[in-house]
């Protein structure tokens, strides 16, 4: 039977007739489906109430709910996601109804004798259909939520542990313990009418308000249990009155609601739904979810109240609906609190990884402005400097001629040697003007930042040294290369070193380290110093923003670090340490590997 009813699994060979013969493999497989259910209601008739009648009926439903437990398994073996758990929840609801007939099958045809009274098959029974509500709640049709694996099974557990309570507390006392048939009969038909009617309903609701695919499958299903509601409700009514007998009429309907599961199945099977959106229904579901398990939790307080203060049953009878509902009281409160707990340390990553997008935002902001006012400023400085060049380079000149007169005297002289101090510090600072606004990117190549960091505070060593600066470094062996312009690095080490140590001579002197290692796909490098610290870090690298005496810098040289770090791909921050001082941290992406691999291969053959 699941061969004949997945035959048309298979994909089409030639594409423009896939959809046409897809509709003759569904209307295949309908066909066996009705052909089926005409065979057994021929034959079932046909056969006197006896041994004969009852191995038939029994072997025939047995074997189609077990294809239909195969087939949904294979439809979660071969799906992903929320769609796999879907259908492995119902493959394993499908397997504890077939463990129902199973039993059946074991006492009326392999041992030749009733069922017994109370019978184990009845709780196998009545909780395979909570797999199922389970199933249904996941919604496979729309789009994979962020929800931890955790949370469903948390959810599973807890609504299996009601569906338990309900029959511990409903239907166990009358059937094991006072051995009331009628009463146990009555409350157990119920209650499986009711959980039955709750499964068709949420499949209506899903099937309502999914589309394309998803809604042909969830119609499906909801026509399947819908008939094995009604054929077991029938089943149980003509137990009840002692009318019912193994391959009687009653099983019909049966026997076609089995077989529409597998016609659903071999259905999805063949579509392979995937997810949908589904935009504001989800607040919905998950609202009307939540009052559904806030009314589920409450009801066991109220249930062990009735069952204690309420109830005429004997105080045997009472006594044990009151330790179930605790029981389940403490269950459930168990699993909410590690729901809670789950919850709250999900909550607490949100936090965090807000907090992270927040500073990244911030931190992206804080550099396009900085791009921004590089650049204007960068245009207008430009301009400017050219503008001043050529009179400055004029009023140099004539002060110098003017100061190889010999007619002129004293104080003639100290004037025009001021006039020529202020006209070359003013064209230092019109060069550093030009430099910073005719910053390009360079030439990038191989650079090994380990070396880099060695040349430069080789440089700065003895200026340190008479500055009574201890230098400390920390850089790690076997840094792989960055992509960049090496004299541009080297600038901006000087630079960053430069600053430090104007910091330290003002205090007397201190310690300057240098740390560089690998985080990553990233190099960090850290230059870090005891003086006074910054008065403002988050202005450092502005145009034109200085603390030192006139004379001593523009507020430029930090402005061009952070333009040569961005043109790198990379990033600086400059920020006080708790314990005194400064520190510049830079961050530089790796090069690629096949760069690595290229540059290798040149330096291999030259």
């Amino acid at each position: 039977m699941l061969t004949f009813l997945s035959r048309a699994i298979r994909p089409q060979s030639r594409p423009l007739q896939c959809r046409s013969g897809m509709n003759i493999s569904r209307n295949w497989r309908l066909m066996v489906v009705i052909g089926v259910v005409l065979v057994y209601a021929v034959v079932s008739p046909s056969l006197s109430p006896g041994s004969s009648l009852t191995y038939f009926s029994d072997t025939v439903q047995f074997l189609l709910f077990f294809s239909a437990s195969l087939l949904m398994l294979g439809n979660a073996v071969s799906s992903r996601g929320q769609i796999r758990l879907f259908w492995a929840l119902i493959a394993a609801g499908s397997f504890m109804s077939t463990a129902n007939l199973g039993l059946w099958t074991l006492y009326e045809v392999v041992l030749r004798r009733p069922l017994p009274d109370p019978f184990i098959g009845d709780v196998i029974l009545f909780l395979h259909i909570v797999p199922l509500m389970a199933a249904v709640a996941l919604r496979p049709h729309r789009l994979p939520e962020e929800r931890r694996p955790y949370f469903i099974t948390l959810n599973f557990l807890m609504l299996l542990v009601w569906w338990v309570f309900v029959y511990a507390f409903v239907i166990f006392p009358d059937q094991y313990v006072t051995r009331n048939i009628a009463i146990y009969t009555r409350n157990y038909d119920l209650l499986y009418f009711l959980e039955n009617l709750a499964l068709i309903t949420i499949l209506a609701v899903l099937a309502l308000s999914a589309r394309g695919t998803w809604r042909k499958i969830y119609w499906n299903l909801f026509v399947s249990f819908a008939l094995y509601t009604m054929s077991s409700e029938q089943i149980n009514s003509a137990i009840s009155h002692g009318r019912y007998y193994s391959g009687s009429a009653y099983d019909i309907p049966f026997v076609a609601s089995i077989l529409w599961l597998l016609y659903a199945g071999a259905l999805a099977r063949s579509l392979k739904p995937s997810w949908e959106a589904c935009p504001g229904k989800g607040e919905r579901w998950s609202s009307v979810a939540t009052r559904l398990a806030m009314l589920a939790i409450l009801s066991l307080p109220v249930m062990g109240f009735w069952a204690w203060f309420g109830s005429n049953d004997s105080y045997r009878l009472r006594s044990l609906r009151l330790m179930v509902s605790l029981a389940a009281i403490l269950a459930l409160g168990v699993f909410v609190f590690i729901h809670q707990y789950l919850l709250d340390r999900e909550l607490v990553k949100l936090l965090a990884s807000s907090r992270r997008s927040l500073e990244n935002l911030e931190r992206l902001q804080t550099q396009i402005v900085q791009k921004e006012k590089l650049a204007s400023l960068g245009q207008m400085v430009a301009g400017a400097a050219h503008e001043i060049s050529q009179p400055l380079g004029a009023i140099l000149r004539y002060s110098e001629l003017l100061a190889a007169k010999d007619s002129l005297d004293s104080s003639q002289q100290k004037m025009l040697a001021r006039i020529g101090q202020q006209a070359q510090r003013t064209q230092e600072l019109v060069a550093g003007l030009l430099s910073f606004a005719q910053q390009s990117p360079g030439e990038k190549t191989l650079v090994d930042i380990g070396s880099l960091l060695g040349r430069a505070l080789q440089m700065e060593t003895l200026r340190m040294e008479s500055k009574k600066i201890h230098v400390t470094t920390q850089i790690a062996p076997g840094l792989p290369p960055i992509l960049g312009a090496a004299n541009q690095l080297f600038q901006c080490c000087l630079e960053i070193m430069g600053n430090a140590m104007d910091a330290l001579e003002e205090s007397g002197g201190g310690t300057f380290s240098v740390k560089a290692w690998q985080a990553g796909t990233e190099i960090l490098i850290n230059f870090s110093d005891s003086g006074p610290g910054m008065r403002e870090p988050k202005r450092v690298f502005d145009p034109f923003y200085t603390t030192k005496p006139i004379g001593k810098g523009a507020g430029l040289g930090l402005s061009v670090v952070y333009g040569i770090v961005q043109d790198h791909q990379g990033q600086i921050n400059c920020e006080n340490l708790p314990e005194g001082g400064a520190a510049f941290v830079l961050s530089l992406p790796i090069a690629r590997q096949e760069l690595m691999t290229e540059d290798l291969a040149e330096a291999a053959a030259t």
